[in-house]
């Protein structure tokens, strides 16, 4: 579904010379895969990101979706119609008064007909368990229902596959948990081929797969078990791991005989109470 091939990119500030950012990176994604990709700030995650539906294009190598070439301009909207962009912020995305009305507004522009913009409407407020709001205004929500909102206009246009970039950072805990729990049903139950952006280690445990990128590289690619194990790998550039994970790799350090792939809460409970038996 998304081919990446030695994709190279640079930022240029005026009077100074380009600072490349991502450095032949080479990533594949199946359809329907739920992808976490992590990084630091300033590691290149959301540059990369912004590949995916062509809001960047490659200054060297290529990006594929679905088959087609994000650089050709001809497949612009091709591309565009098959990836779906959530950002950081949800007010930057929402555009209407009225809930129902900020969820049709793309659709509308894809020339939907009315009746199916209605269905893909009501379809989409449902998906994200905010039907009962669809009349409300969307500046009067929390800001876990404003994500949910935001999302559930990328979820009208019938995209293939949703980028995420840091979707929960602005959010507090509840909200969080909203926005994840709706992010996995897109991925589980409805298929939907999902890339998210983050920093957030607990939510990274809940993809398939995890990607990790330092100074515009892929250092790591493999599944949340087995890249979380790299406890001092990902601390020497900067990351954090899930705390059940340093908890488990701290009292491994002290001599004590615990698994090196807990993840969470219950495996390293389990784990201690081993200890103690």
């Amino acid at each position: 579904m998304i081919e990446v091939k030695d994709l190279v990119y640079s930022y240029i500030a005026e009077n100074s010379k380009p600072e490349e950012i991502l450095k032949n990176i080479n990533i594949s994604i199946q359809k329907g895969e739920f992808v976490a990709v992590l990084g630091h700030n300033g590691s290149g995650k959301s540059t990369f990101a912004k590949h995916l539906n062509a809001i960047l294009l490659p200054m060297g190598g290529k990006v594929y979706i679905d088959g087609i070439d994000t650089s050709r301009q001809e497949h612009l909207w091709d591309v565009r119609s098959r990836v779906g962009m959530v950002f950081q912020n949800p007010d930057n995305q929402i555009v209407a008064s009225i809930v129902e009305e900020d969820v049709a507004f793309a659709p509308e522009n894809l020339s939907v007909p009315p009746e199916e913009i209605r269905r893909r409407v009501d379809d989409a407020l449902e998906t994200v368990g905010m039907s009962e709001y669809k009349n409300h205004s969307p500046h009067m929500l929390s800001g876990g229902q404003k994500q949910r909102v935001a999302i559930a206009g990328i979820i009208a246009m019938k995209p293939d596959i949703i980028v995420m970039d840091e979707p929960t950072a602005m959010l507090d805990p509840i909200g969080r948990r909203e926005v994840m729990k709706t992010i996995e049903d897109l991925n589980s139950i409805y298929g939907i081929t999902i890339v998210l952006i983050t920093h957030n280690m607990d939510e990274a445990v809940k993809a398939k797969r995890v990607v990790v990128i330092d100074s515009g590289k892929v250092i790591i690619d493999d599944t949340p078990r087995n890249v979380f194990k790299n406890v001092e790998l990902l601390r020497q550039i900067g990351l954090d791991v899930p705390q059940a994970t340093l908890l488990a790799y701290e009292l491994r350090q002290k001599g004590f005989n615990i698994r090196d792939d807990v993840l969470t809460v219950d495996e390293c409970t389990e784990e201690i109470y081993k200890l103690c038996r």
